[in-house]
């Protein structure tokens, strides 16, 4: 597989995901406002897209692993872009849903490929390189989102934020169709397991829709908490489980897992508090709101860019809790401040909180699965990154009635009780020992050149000792 290319997929296809939720933020107002659209039906142009992909985030990531990361990245890859056609050209805000949620299905596609494919290119020992890449990269496009959003929106209208997607769903989708390269084959002999897949993404989705909904629906808890308690039972019982024994009972995936959960909650929720203290407290404008949390970028690429020498140093134990203690010092210090050096100071422990863990624990999760789970591995990780976000917001909004400070000493501590989870990550010792060249059983001819066969003289140098 060529690496170069594989890393420029997998970038390209994060970014244009993270670009276009950042960017449809900025032109959700014209959008409103030129199809006569409500403020529920507005919202529902997200709520729509973050319930499919959710749900189908590790169910695409086993049809990756069935019929190759690279054949599914680029289905999802045209798919995203052609969904994106279709919305920039939409009539009504009914079809701008619709198209929304078809848009899910192949952000489901693309997204768990962009690391089964690094996986599968890289060995397991570099690839935090290639992950602190990626990261980097989805922090420069989360950076650059309003930017370009509101660049868009400003000279050609919010339908131009959606035909921007098109350029690189056809440079990076139509190569990976027309050369989507050979297919494990374990994966291709094993059955997928639909009954699985319908009751995680029923999961999901409820659970997702639950905590989106204004107020939160009790009801679709409740039914997300039954079909999970049906997924386990299943799973227990399946031949060909949709999450493989070997990742998911993984005690050191498990912790990764819960890690991201908790800090993109964390993050996510104290970003939606940060707005209302930026805007509405210090009275700033969007502009210069998004000036001052200026620093969550640049250091979100800057710690990304410098994980991988962490992780080589003191392993991903002690660079995770680290971060995650950075990040929940950062919600504490926005937690009490107004100042511009405050807030600068807030943000870019955020950042530097944020960019470390992901590339700490997305690397503790895609290195121990082996190549032929590496898409549901990926989903995984993905499906923590969009569940986190949605919990952390959705909490953060219930919150606000106490006051944003109490907010954000609760996000605070969601994001350090993450920190004792990083007990069950790998150490350094443990990495080395992990990857350390195994040393090779001895072969007769060596026995027989450091022992005497009943056969062999014993040597004439001198008389024999009893």
């Amino acid at each position: 597989m060529n690496r170069p290319w594989t890393l420029a997929s997998s970038v390209a296809g994060a970014v244009v995901v993270a670009l276009d939720g950042t960017v449809l933020t900025v032109a959700q107002p014209r959008l409103q406002r030129e199809l006569h659209a409500s403020f529920a039906e507005v919202q529902w142009t997200s709520t729509a897209y973050l319930v499919a992909v959710a749900s189908l985030l590790v169910f695409a990531g086993r049809l990756g692993d069935r019929y190759g990361q690279r054949r599914v990245f680029g289905l999802g890859m045209l798919g995203f872009g052609a969904a994106s056609v279709g919305i920039g050209l939409a009539p009504a805000v009914g079809w701008v849903i619709g198209l929304r949620a078809v848009q899910g299905v192949f952000g489901a596609l693309l997204q768990p490929a962009t690391l089964g494919m690094l996986r599968a290119a890289y060995p397991p020992d570099r690839l935090a390189s290639p992950l602190a890449v990626r990261t980097a990269a989805i922090g420069l496009a989360a950076a650059a989102g309003p930017l370009v959003g509101g660049a868009l929106v400003t000279g050609f209208g919010w339908r131009a934020v959606f035909f921007v997607n098109v350029l690189p769903a056809l440079a990076f989708g139509l190569p990976a169709l027309l050369r989507p390269g050979s297919r494990p084959a374990p994966a291709r002999a094993t059955p997928l397991d639909l009954p699985g897949a319908v009751l995680l993404a029923v999961a999901l989705a409820c659970l997702v829709y639950a905590v989106t909904a204004r107020p939160v629906s009790a009801a679709s808890l409740a039914v997300s908490a039954v079909t999970a308690a049906l997924l386990v039972r299943h799973e227990r019982r399946a031949a060909s489980p949709l999450l493989p024994p070997e990742v998911i009972g993984s005690r050191a995936v498990g912790a990764a897992l819960g890690i991201l959960v908790a800090v993109s909650a964390s993050l996510f929720g104290t970003l939606f508090v940060a707005t209302y203290v930026l805007q509405r407290r210090i009275g700033l404008d969007p502009f210069h709101s998004a000036l001052r949390s200026l620093p969550l970028a640049v250091l979100m690429v800057a710690s990304a860019a410098l994980c991988p020498a962490l992780l080589r140093r003191h392993g991903a134990r002690v660079t995770t809790a680290g971060a995650t203690a950075a990040l929940a010092l950062g919600v504490l210090v926005l937690s009490g401040t107004t100042s511009t050096p405050g807030l600068g100071c807030g943000f870019a422990l955020l950042g530097a909180g944020f960019g470390t863990v992901m590339v700490a624990a997305t690397q503790v999760v895609v290195r121990r699965a082996e190549v032929t789970v590496a898409g549901v591995a990926g989903g995984l990780q993905q499906t923590a990154l969009n569940v986190g976000p949605a919990v952390g917001v959705a909490g953060a909004t219930a919150l606000l009635t106490a006051g944003t400070g109490p907010a954000l000493l609760t996000l605070a501590a969601v994001a350090a009780l993450a920190v004792p989870a990083a007990r069950a990550l790998p150490g350094r010792a443990d990495t080395d020992a992990a990857h350390r060249p195994p040393i090779p059983a001895p072969t007769p001819t060596d026995v027989e050149s450091i022992t005497h066969t009943p056969d062999d003289p014993l040597p004439t140098s001198g008389p024999a000792r009893r």
